[in-house]
């Protein structure tokens, strides 16, 4: 991408819009991508293998989408649970923008947001993420201390990683990382080199009194 990383906040490239055309949720759309964020030619192997192994999402509350990007997985949640809350994240400027303009091609309501904009608090009852693994070890596992903590009780988050990148290396650490504050994880589908993890926030149990 021109020297850049689609993680880049402010990609310096000079913007090239293309319109593409996009199945989600068995409907075609002409979405717009362009240079600077993750896979502007279309929907990468990954997001399609994660949207293709992963039931439907929470039908209310707030849904994330963790790195956005131009904004498929964004769509597609808010498609399937048009009665939730769908937030895109993602520290691309240029991404949030795009992210904002599909979901008004596609008719859906997502909030575009950068994750400093996300209200304090605020949990969610489903997480979908194609995560930026190039962003390197120590930021991806930072990125996932910041939003792994935010699932709601009994919430669930679907994580899409490719094979050769670590995708098992990264499910051992978050079964380590996270055991201690009530989330486990497992792989649920290998597709086309990927691994799906679902990771899920135990809900706690609720203590009886005998009378």
């Amino acid at each position: 991408m021109d020297g850049e990383h689609y993680f880049s906040a402010q990609p310096a490239s000079e913007m090239r819009e293309r319109t593409i055309g996009v199945v989600l949720q068995g409907e075609r759309f002409e979405l717009t991508t362009a240079s600077g964020v993750f896979s502007p030619g279309g929907l990468d192997i990954g997001t399609a293998a994660l949207l293709a192994n992963t039931p439907p999402p929470a039908q209310e509350g707030a849904l994330l989408d963790l790195g956005c990007g131009w904004g498929p997985i964004a769509i597609a949640l808010a498609r399937r649970s048009p009665g939730a809350q769908v937030w895109a994240v993602d520290v691309n400027e240029r991404a949030l923008a795009l992210v904002a303009a599909n979901a008004r091609i596609a008719g859906v309501e997502v909030r575009a947001s950068s994750p400093q904009d996300i209200p304090a608090g605020l949990t969610f009852a489903t997480i979908w993420s194609n995560p930026p693994i190039r962003i390197g070890k120590p930021a991806l596992h930072a990125l996932l201390e910041a939003w792994l903590p935010r699932l709601a009780p009994g919430g669930t988050a679907w994580l899409v990683v490719a094979k050769q990148l670590g995708g098992d290396s990264l499910q051992r650490w978050i079964g380590e990382r996270f055991a201690a504050e009530g989330l486990t994880v497992a792989r649920t589908a290998t597709d086309r080199g990927f691994r799906v993890l679902r990771v899920d926030r135990v809900r706690p149990q609720t203590s009886t009194t005998p009378e």
